[in-house]
């Protein structure tokens, strides 16, 4: 025994003299690293098509390939090649060829390239570009959305003209006689999203969803339109209602493949439904489903349409956390999803006819996943806080994890990436928060260090243990950084999400401070140098911490909510306000209670303000008024506008010196590694490599 435990000590040393001998993280690692997502199976099951996205720090650019690997690992191949950008890679049902999109000519525009040998050669030439392409099950159409002038449709000549007229003339005015006129990062212009097809033998174009609206409507992930297994029908995700900017209720409509009136089959839901997804034998439709109509946050369900019976049924009710993305198994019994849970993206699968929901496998975080086409394997993208993603397999139990690719074995090697440990502290809401600690570069138990607190955004979302800049950037320059899942996070339950609405400031604040002091009893925790950070809802923490504590050495706020009324006026998606704060300004009280600016005579914190100006979602002039305020208190603070940018900066352009940026910041307050930044130096060249 007492040789084993020998054993055991000698390792541990000599992994711990290991990560010594590597050199700290640092802004320029985090873009050697390259991000895989998509994986798809190829028809036959041998090989797996997938996306690997390549950054260069000097230029401030990325660059995505395709790349094909057999499903057992070997013979890996760079299918793409090119300085402009190529994704969404999708097999031809008979697998000779790969359907993607790429930016090479004419804007965004759908390619086909040869899996056995031959060049890339460019399908479509339609001039609003294509997104999202999916085939036809007989590979003779593709269908794409398109954002359109509604009265051209798929005639392409009449797009061209009217956005050559738009562009004419000295006169730059828009005009807008409805809400959601932008969204995001981009105004409408009169557009709309339309699924067009494309006839690979004609060459002709048919708009499958003509009019006045978005088909598929806007999402941040997924297609949101798929054709049945027969080709006879596409399923698409449209909001139909004219004050679409009020409400979240999408709706799953049908039209034949050919074209015709559309039915609507989720209508008596006043919710959510999205994602659609055929089952393999044509009998059902999975899709995603909410019950509460405006908010959106609401639990999302997996559902099942019955084709024969015309008939909706939730399947995961019992299932208290949200529903990701899902796929079928082959022989149409199963469905495979991921959802947040307690900091993780695990894997689980479900049986169509008892319900019975079982984990599959939990590896940290699971981006995208992919079954194969005999549902023996499970191709996956993982992460976590201590590895950055690569694509393995495992076996349709779960069993027999492997990895397939290195991509970023070289710079793991080389360069200490971080992991987290996990706690829960507990809070007086009664709550206990979990949350993630990673401790800083050549960590020594008997060192003090300065710790950062970052609070998520969203609000109703979790951090996750999975590999991300600044879980890596701030302990590689001498700092703890700590991660809390407060209330209103998503992965624990819904009425731990729920309790943060008309609530802004309440629990959260208090399990936030719970969490700060709890931290600052730690033996190597420096309570001295406590900073905290935010974005989105997390700054707008950052500017409500400004107005009730003096517990931070200094604060950075980025894309922060400050003046709850004039939130409302400027936002687009007016749902999220009006759920999570009672209503209209004029008919609830909450937009007085929780706002930030009431409070602006307790400001005392040094604090950094960073926003986007093409920042849709929580306009600029919010970070604007909350910098003016701090100046006229005479607070030290400064303010960073990305000019090109919305809600997130731009990876690769922008976030080396967002990253520089608190760095700077936080050296300067809470006396970190010592840096010699100069932002000014950094601004003027946009030489945005970390020294």
């Amino acid at each position: 025994m007492r040789r084993l435990l020998g054993v055991i000590l000698l390792c541990a040393a000599l992994w711990v003299a290991a990560e010594a001998q590597k050199k700290p993280f640092a802004i320029a690692d985090l873009y050697r690293l390259i991000a895989e997502e998509d994986p798809r199976f190829s028809p036959d099951g041998k090989q797996i098509a997938f996306v690997a996205r390549e950054s260069d720090l000097k230029e401030g650019k990325t660059n995505n390939e395709i790349y094909l690997i057999r499903a057992d690992g070997t013979e890996l191949r760079r299918m793409t090649n090119n300085p402009a950008s190529d994704t969404h890679p999708r097999w031809s049902p008979d697998g000779s060829t790969l359907l993607f999109v790429s930016t090479r000519s004419d804007g965004q525009q759908t390619w086909l390239l040869p899996v056995n040998g031959g060049e890339p050669r460019q399908l479509t030439s339609f001039s609003p570009g294509t997104g999202d392409p999916i085939w036809s099950p007989d590979g003779k159409h593709i269908a794409f959305s398109s954002d359109v002038y509604p009265e051209c449709g798929a005639v392409d000549s009449c797009n061209k003209a009217i956005a050559s007229r738009a562009e004419e003339g000295p006169l730059q005015a828009y005009m807008a006689d409805g809400l959601l006129y932008r969204h995001w990062t981009s105004l409408k212009e009169g557009k709309r999203t339309h699924i067009i097809t494309y006839h690979l033998d004609s060459k002709t174009y048919r708009d499958l969803t003509p009019g006045d609206y978005d088909a598929p409507a806007f999402a941040l992930g997924g297609t949101g339109f798929a054709y049945a297994p027969d080709g006879r029908e596409l399923c698409y995700v449209s909001n139909r209602d004219k004050h679409e900017a009020e409400n979240t209720n999408k709706d799953l409509w049908i039209v034949a493949s050919e074209g015709g009136v559309a039915q609507n089959i989720t209508a008596g839901n006043a919710a959510f439904d999205g994602d659609p997804v055929y089952s393999p034998d044509g009998r059902y439709i999975a899709f995603r489903t909410q019950s509460i109509p405006g908010y959106e946050a609401d639990r999302f369900r997996l559902a099942l349409f019955d084709r024969q019976t015309r008939q909706s049924r939730i399947l995961t009710e019992t299932f208290d956390n949200w529903v990701n993305d899902m796929q079928w198994s082959p022989d149409s019994k199963h469905l495979y999803f991921t959802a947040d849970e307690k900091g993780h993206v695990p894997l689980y699968r479900l049986d169509i006819r008892s319900g019975a929901i079982a984990l599959v496998i939990d590896v940290k975080t699971i981006d995208a996943f992919s079954i194969s086409p005999d549902g023996a394997r499970i191709a996956l993208i993982r992460r976590s806080v201590g590895e950055p993603q690569e694509l393995w397999t495992c076996d349709v139990t779960g069993k027999n994890l492997r990895r397939l690719t290195t991509f970023n074995k070289a710079v793991a090697d080389e360069v200490d990436i971080r992991p987290a440990e996990e706690l829960w502290i507990p809070s007086p809401t009664g709550k206990s928060i979990h949350t993630f600690l990673v401790k800083p570069h050549n960590f020594q138990p008997g060192k003090k260090y300065p710790i950062i607190l970052n609070v998520h955004g969203g609000p109703q979302m979790q951090w996750t243990d999975s590999f991300r800049g600044d879980w890596q950037v701030y302990p590689g320059s001498g700092y703890i950084v700590a991660f809390p899942n407060p209330h209103g996070s998503t992965g624990y339950g819904q009425e731990f999400t729920v309790a943060i609405s008309g609530d802004w400031g309440g629990k959260v604040y208090q399990d936030l401070m719970a969490v700060t002091d709890s931290l600052a009893r730690l033996p190597y925790v420096d309570a001295d140098r406590v900073g905290a950070m935010g974005w989105s809802y997390g700054g707008y923490m950052m500017m409500w911490m400004e107005g009730h504590t003096d517990r931070f050495k200094a604060l950075a706020a980025m894309m922060g909510v400050y003046n709850l009324k004039a939130m409302h006026g400027g936002t687009e998606e007016l749902w999220f306000p009006e759920y999570d704060l009672g209503g209209t300004p004029w008919e609830s009280e909450l937009y007085t209670t929780w706002s930030p600016n009431r409070f602006v005579k307790e400001f005392k914190t040094p604090c950094l303000v960073i926003t986007g100006e093409r920042d849709y979602r929580v306009p600029y002039t919010q970070s604007l008024e909350f910098f003016t305020d701090l100046q006229r208190r005479r607070i030290p603070s400064r303010l960073i506008v990305f000019k090109n940018d919305g809600h997130w900066p731009s990876g690769v352009a922008s976030m080396p010196l967002y990253y520089n940026a608190h760095l700077d910041w936080f050296h300067r307050y809470l006396g970190g590694d010592p840096a010699p930044y100069d932002m000014t130096r950094l601004l003027r060249n946009q030489a945005l490599q970390a020294e």
